[in-house]
């Protein structure tokens, strides 16, 4: 997802020898280094919005997330990949995810692009793994949750340097272990590569609390090693089905009653007075019903209405429970004198899930009672998408800011306050080279132990986040990316798109300024057809330089 390839190479070049000149060969030096090294707590929630937490303008009660905010730094244009494997791959491996073996998700690649480089549907073995390069520089490494990167026991975490793994491998299940009798379950767990049966799973399971229960279990088994920490808590939550323990969803009862539009407009107004985004921003319009195939709430029957209210509290207790299984792990931390030092990230694997899903088996109970239960399966819909991932346009799996800009939150070791806002365009990618820089650690560059690697690309912010730079990238900085047919290329304040789906965009590529329109509402192809070639020029060589293959289903 990048810059032009000499530009590209150059800098990463420059970054590769800063990053080596912190680690000095000596061995008085290593040894000083390996007392500075920082642990490091990476927490992903799945299908969280952008104004889902407190702290980003929601009503939902996300206090320690919020607290985490306060003392950290909120980064308000951090990027992904548009859905949640591809972003997965680039975490890991520091590279485009079309480079990483995710070009297209596994289980949505078509026939005639599996198998082509780029395309295997898991990380390939000539992605880097994070976790393995930690553990090489004598890191414990840690993942528990979902890994989405390979179903077999080639990919799996187990070999992909984590000392110990409890992952899902799948991109969903359901949330409890109790489901309705009929459905046929195929979610595959592994704990350090072995396969866990769901019937072996404790009867009160319910995935963020276990995912959290385990990673506090790793911890512990290590705590006294000497060696600093890598832990990956890679949560579900609050991916579809929408499910929640019942103390967490009627918390919420009546508050989603205003409708979309009601709750939408106090967020951003929220986000206003929180300095997330400046007063005058415009933000994305609502899609109209008939280009959507979705009513406002004021074209819903009262059924309607009690079934999309109900559903939003319980995506709202699924955020409020992540929250709190979050605050678990903290005070873990704080009560073993580890959180000072420990360098934690928050971040979300992509914008707010907003497709039209069906559930054919009837299996499922489908009443308004039964909403949010394991008996239940559902999906927020795009309308409280619209909510989710306000003030921007569109949503997951699409070329919408909406798809790609999701919520941050970084804590700096050994750092009081550092509540700054940054308001610059970050991106997944820039995880890896910033952890390895806070570890001392020199990026790999084309070689890792003997084989050949895809050299990692993002950039370090440690000095950003340090205060030691006013910006991560250039003003004139270059960065595209593709998923699944959309498409998109932002070059400085200009950003090209183009959606896949013909009823969400126009089908050809839009211009919009981002400086003075982040919520792409006005489209200015017509009016700057040059930018519009030169941007698309661009676009072509990023694909053919990162492996972009036309993706028809």
């Amino acid at each position: 997802m990048k810059k032009i390839k000499l530009f590209f190479t150059l800098t990463s070049l420059a970054l590769s020898f800063s990053l080596s000149g912190c680690n000095d060969d000596k061995n008085e030096d290593n040894k000083q280094n390996k007392i500075q090294q920082p642990n490091i707590l990476f927490i992903m929630a799945d299908d969280l919005g952008y104004s889902d937490l407190g702290a980003f303008g929601s009503e939902i009660h996300t206090p320690n997330l919020d607290a985490l905010a306060q003392a950290g730094k909120i980064l308000t244009d951090y990027h992904t990949a548009a859905t949640c494997s591809p972003t997965r791959s680039q975490l890991i491996s520091g590279t485009d995810h079309h480079l990483a073996g995710i070009g297209a998700m596994a289980e949505l690649t078509p026939a005639h692009l599996k198998g082509q480089p780029g395309y295997e549907g898991y990380l390939n073995e000539r992605s880097l793994s994070i976790a393995e390069v930690l553990r090489d520089y004598g890191y414990r490494t840690y993942i528990s949750g979902k890994w989405h990167l390979g179903l077999t026991p080639e990919s799996n975490a187990h070999v992909k340097g984590f000392d110990h793994s409890f992952t899902l491998l799948q991109g969903l299940d359901l949330h409890f272990k109790d489901a309705p009798a009929a459905f046929k379950r195929t979610a595959i767990y592994t704990e350090d590569g072995k396969i866990i049966s769901i019937a072996d799973l404790p009867d009160d399971f319910f995935s963020t609390n276990y995912f959290t229960d385990k990673l506090l279990e790793y911890l512990e088994s290590g705590k006294n090693s000497g060696k600093p920490f890598f832990a990956y808590a890679a949560y579900t939550a609050p991916h579809w089905p929408i499910q929640a323990p019942e103390a967490y969803s009627n918390k919420y009862k009546g508050i989603y009653d205003a409708g979309y539009e009601v709750i939408r407009e106090n967020r951003i107004k929220r986000q206003k007075q929180l300095g997330i985004i400046p007063p005058d921003f415009q933000s994305a319009t609502p899609l109209a019903t008939d280009k959507l195939g979705y009513g406002q709430w004021a074209e819903l029957s009262p059924e309607q209405r009690a079934i999309e209210a109900r559903k939003m509290e319980v995506y709202a207790g699924m955020v409020e429970n992540l929250d709190a299984n979050i605050g678990k792990i903290i005070q873990y931390l704080k009560a073993n004198r580890l959180y000072d030092n420990t360098l934690i990230f928050f971040v979300s694997d992509n914008g707010a899930e907003g497709t039209i899903r069906g559930v054919s088996d009837p299996s499922f109970d489908a009443s308004l009672n039964a909403v949010g239960t394991a008996q239940s399966y559902h999906y927020i819909g795009p309308r409280w998408a619209e909510v989710s991932a306000a003030p921007f346009h569109l949503w997951k799996e699409t070329a919408g800011e909406g798809a790609t800009i999701a919520p941050a939150i970084i804590k700096v070791p050994n750092v009081l306050s550092n509540s700054q806002k940054y308001h610059g365009f970050t991106s997944v990618l820039d995880v890896l080279p910033t952890v390895l820089d806070f570890a001392s650690i020199p990026v790999p560059q084309s070689e890792y132990k003997g084989r050949k690697i895809n050299t990692p690309n993002g950039y370090s912010w440690k000095a950003l986040l340090q205060n030691k730079a006013a910006s991560v990238r250039p003003a004139d900085f270059i960065f595209g990316d593709e998923l699944h047919g959309n498409k998109y290329l932002r070059s400085g304040e200009w950003k090209i798109a183009l959606q896949a789906k013909p009823e969400l965009g126009t089908g050809q590529w839009e211009l919009y300024n981002l400086k003075n329109d982040r919520g792409e509402n006005q489209n200015l192809a017509e009016q700057y057809p040059d930018q519009v070639q030169k941007l698309s020029q661009i676009y072509q060589q990023y694909a053919q330089q990162h492996g972009v293959l036309e993706y028809r289903k």
